[in-house]
């Protein structure tokens, strides 16, 4: 059975860093898609960051440049370094895994919630001024 359980949430002032980590099991092996979305109130859950077995990687454009997504495939750890994090990067963010990776993450872009199969239970993010 698949679990995935994220940690590293928290509320944190403009222009602030966290870390989120999030922990597999489960999975069959390391060859595994994974990705970091999230979901303000109010609006559609969305991609952030999607890292594929081989270590390739996709953003979305508003965190380019703030956010890295990196794996520990010794630990089955996935992380979501947030650097000059903003109000709007307020949201539950949700850890997510599938076996192979959207086809548009060739293109650098990070899929739709659709084309993942497993979800962690999510951590809050909230940034404020």
């Amino acid at each position: 059975q698949v679990e995935l359980v994220e940690s590293g949430g928290g509320s944190v002032q403009a222009g602030g860093s966290l870390r989120l980590s999030c922990a597999a099991s489960g999975l069959p092996d390391n060859s595994y898609c994974m990705g970091w979305f999230r979901q303000a109130p109010g609006k559609s859950r969305e991609g952030v960051a999607v890292i594929d077995s081989d270590g390739s990687t996709s953003y979305a454009d508003s965190v380019k440049g703030r956010f890295t997504i990196l794996q520990d495939n010794a630990k089955n750890i996935v992380y979501l370094e947030m650097n000059s994090l903003k109000p709007e990067d307020t949201a539950m963010y949700y850890c997510a895994a599938n076996s192979i990776c959207p086809v548009v993450h060739v293109l650098g872009m990070t899929g739709h919630p659709t084309d993942f199969a497993y979800w962690g239970q999510g951590t809050q993010v909230t940034v404020s001024l």
